[in-house]
């Protein structure tokens, strides 16, 4: 198979990751991990290391806490849809994560959103145009384009204001 220019560009090296999946993305995992840790990255394997059924939340939890402790710059977290464990990586406040199944949403989720967990479906997407997304999300970086900046600040008012009890979000929040 051969891959677009987004796969031929030389992969950043040298990131500390966290890679982390349910049964669903278990393979997938796999394949990810070994293509990280060739091109030279410290990569944190968060599990699950088999097929057995397992809850996604679980793995969600370990790749957001990975990231949001500095353990990891970024992570890639794979279960069956790439959906459930992005919502689930989502919740936790400082997280932006994304399912991507294409080049182009890889790298505008970063460029645009500065997304930090990276959501694949193991049972949506093969493995050689996994890496190539995964390829294009770490070769992405954040514009700091104002209006991205003003738009995130206000994902970060979401998370704030939600944080507290009983607290709904007022039109001047939005």
């Amino acid at each position: 198979m051969r891959l677009g220019a987004a796969a031929q560009e030389a992969m950043v090296s040298g990131m500390k990751l966290a890679v982390a999946c349910d049964h669903a993305g278990f393979v997938l995992k796999l394949r990810v991990w070994e293509a990280l840790c060739r091109e030279g990255h410290e990569v944190r394997d968060l599990g699950t290391n088999s097929t057995d059924p397992v809850d996604y939340p679980d793995y969600a939890r370990a790749a957001a806490e990975a990231v949001l402790s500095g353990a990891a710059e970024r992570a890639v977290l794979i279960c069956g849809s790439g959906a459930g464990a992005c919502v689930a990586a989502n919740k936790f406040r400082g997280v932006r994560a994304a399912t991507c199944h294409d080049t182009f949403s890889a790298r505008q989720c970063v460029e645009d959103d500065d997304v930090n967990i990276l959501c694949l479906g193991g049972r949506v997407i093969g493995p050689e145009l996994a890496v190539e997304v995964v390829r294009v999300y770490l070769n992405a970086h954040f514009s700091g384009a104002e209006r991205h900046v003003r738009r995130l600040a206000k994902v970060a008012a979401f998370e704030a204001h939600f944080g507290k009890p009983g607290g709904k979000l007022s039109a001047a929040d939005a």
